[in-house]
This record gives C-alpha cells, structure tokens and sequence, in this order.
C-alpha cells in the first residue's frame, strides 16, 4: 500500500510564499504519477499540478508561472513551491499518487491514493 503525508501548509500574506511536501511510503515504486489537488469549500477538487514518472509537469492555468511541481526521487518526496500566493489559492491541497501516465493527469479520478491534506490560507 501507498501511504502519502502532505506538510508545510499555513497561513501567509497575499505575494508570500510556501512549499509543500508529499512523503510516499509504503511501495516506493517509481513508475508513478503524484500530482497535487486543492478543495475549496463550496467548490470541486481542482488539479494544480502533476509530474508523471519522466518528469514531465502540468499545470493549471491559474497556476502557471507562480507554482513549481518537483519530486526528489531518492527520498521520495513531491514538492509544491508556490510563489505570488494570492487570496484565491486558499484552499485545502492534497497529494495524490497513482501507477503509470495519463493523458490528463490533472483529473482527480486518475489518482486512487491521496494523502489526508494540509491546509493554506493566504490573507491579503
């Protein structure tokens, strides 16, 4: 099984900056793609970022330019840098993982392992 523990959420100021961390544990295989997701409340899980087992990124729009995906592969940890945070990337973001690629690896029903969230807040 697949254990996934996203950190480094918290609250900062609209222009900040944050990174997070998704630790996988458990099957360490590395054919996988990880992606990350944010809920709102009142609003869908959105995919904001994926990297597939070549490296290969995808973003959202919304995120383009501001947002860096990356994985270190020898401690198995997905990183989400994010810059220029602003009010409306408010959100819980969650780490999700599944073996091999997808055409659209931003859709969230691709992924059937998910880490339990971890919470950013961004105040103006």
């Amino acid at each position: 099984q697949v254990y996934l523990v996203e950190s480094g959420g918290g609250s900062v100021q609209a222009g900040g900056s944050l990174r997070l961390s998704c630790v996988r544990s458990g099957d360490t295989d590395s054919s996988v793609s990880m992606g990350w997701f944010r809920q709102a409340p009142g609003k869908e899980r959105e995919g904001v970022a994926s990297i597939d087992p070549h490296g290969t990124t995808t973003y959202t729009d919304s995120v383009k330019g501001r947002f860096t995906i990356s994985k270190d592969y020898a401690k198995n940890t997905l990183y989400l840098q994010m810059n220029s945070l602003k009010p409306e990337d408010t959100a819980m973001y969650y780490c999700a993982a599944e073996r091999g690629t997808a055409l659209n690896p931003l859709l969230s029903y691709m992924y059937s392992r998910w880490g339990q969230g971890t919470q950013v807040t961004v105040s103006s």
